[in-house]
């Protein structure tokens, strides 16, 4: 998989999860959105880590991909 499709899919993930927490609380879903984005924002940055870390093996693999 190419680099810009792996970081389509990583952002589409994050904003998809983003947004079901969203309406889970338009459904009056009792939840606090902003209590778990501040818990678990660490998570956000440890996905992006990794993401880069598996594009940077991918390429040393394949070096012809772009």
């Amino acid at each position: 998989m190419s680099k810009k499709k792996q970081e389509t899919l990583f952002w589409g993930v994050v904003l998809l999860i983003i947004g079901v927490l969203f309406m889970m609380d338009n459904f009056g879903i009792d939840i606090d959105i902003w209590e778990i984005i501040g818990d678990y924002w660490p998570l956000i940055l440890i996905g992006i880590g990794l993401k880069n870390i598996w594009a940077h093996i991918q390429t040393k693999n394949n070096p012809t991909e772009k």
